[in-house]
């Protein structure tokens, strides 16, 4: 069947609430409305309002909620209506879900998924566009997931839920509906901590991942470059073997995102490079980034993000 982002993300919520009673759905207008982009659409009147909860305006309960649960035995799956509103429960996933296991020694873990609207593109408003992936990847015992296509979407999401520690999972608003792809009906997993391959190459390799990959795609085909497109798809853990792989091949690297470029993820790709590859490389390591301020609001947020032009003059430096 042919699926969007947002339509295969509400397919591996239905299925996997159908196969394990223990997952539970809440967050802010998840429940009467099926969310503000309808990713939880349906699942109410399938599933129950026991299962399927509508909750305060509060991210700090939303989240607590989420770590008491998945302790307990359930597999909560919380939405966060923007991924700028995650902040203000950035101390429960810091000082709680991300440490229970090692706090307990491995007694006790808490696996859940943390599900988000993120990234710009949109022209949404202030707080609605952030790309904070480098900050939450940063955080040790929390697992990052950024899909990029439809497959990826359920893949990821099922494999989520079924993870035994926590897990963010970030969706990129931007191409929720920009494009559909086949998906099966059946329910599978994609691997979390392992990066696809988009295209194969000899002269370069690109690192991107989320919304940025339509733009690079674009960008490759339209300079004619002979481009490795690798789409990391999960921030942490790092797919750290398959980037070095394709280096070792390419001897020239472009990474792009669009999050701001200082402490950006695209800083800890370029230092782990130079420290397993650095004689492989035939130049320095590109970044084509977001800037160094907040996400413009309207119409100024076009110049804000990496475009195909960009990324083809990030393509032309690398190669020079």
């Amino acid at each position: 069947m042919q699926e969007t982002v947002i339509g295969a993300i509400n397919d591996a919520l239905h299925a996997e609430m159908a196969t394990n009673e223990k997952v539970v759905v809440f967050g802010e207008d998840v429940a009467e409305s099926g969310g503000v982009f309808r990713a939880t659409d349906g699942l109410k009147d399938r599933f129950g309002k026991e299962r399927v909860t509508d909750t305060p305006l509060s991210e700090i309960a939303i989240v607590g909620g989420a770590v008491g649960l998945a302790m307990y035995g359930y597999r909560p799956v919380a939405e966060i209506q923007f991924s700028g509103f995650l902040t203000p429960a950035f101390d429960q996933l810091v000082t709680q879900a991300s440490r229970i296991r090692w706090r307990t020694r491995g007694e006790w873990t808490a696996p859940l998924v943390i599900r988000t609207p993120y990234g710009a593109g949109v022209k949404a408003l202030e707080h609605h566009s952030e790309s904070l992936e480098g900050a939450y990847g940063h955080i040790p015992g929390l697992k990052v997931v950024v899909p990029s296509t439809p497959h990826d979407a359920k893949g990821l999401l099922i494999a989520a839920i079924r993870d035994p520690d926590p897990v963010l999972f970030l969706e990129p608003k931007h191409i929720y509906r920009s494009f559909s792809a086949e998906l099966p009906e059946e329910s599978y997993e994609e691997p979390i901590g392992k990066a696809a391959v988009r295209r194969e190459g000899r002269e370069l390799t690109v690192v991107s991942w989320g919304a940025m990959m339509e733009p690079t795609m674009a960008a490759v085909e339209n300079h004619g470059v002979d481009a490795e497109i690798i789409d990391l798809r999960t921030v942490s853990p790092l797919d750290h073997e398959t980037v070095i792989e394709s280096v070792k091949r390419t001897g020239r690297v472009l990474v792009v995102h669009e999050a701001a470029r200082t402490g950006g993820l695209g800083s800890e790709l370029v230092a782990r490079i130079n420290d397993d590859a650095l004689y492989y490389l035939e130049s320095p390591v590109e970044r084509v980034t977001g800037f160094d301020i907040p996400v413009p609001l309207l119409s100024m947020e076009d110049y804000y993000l990496p475009n195909p032009p960009r990324i083809e003059e990030g393509i032309r430096r690398v190669l020079k």
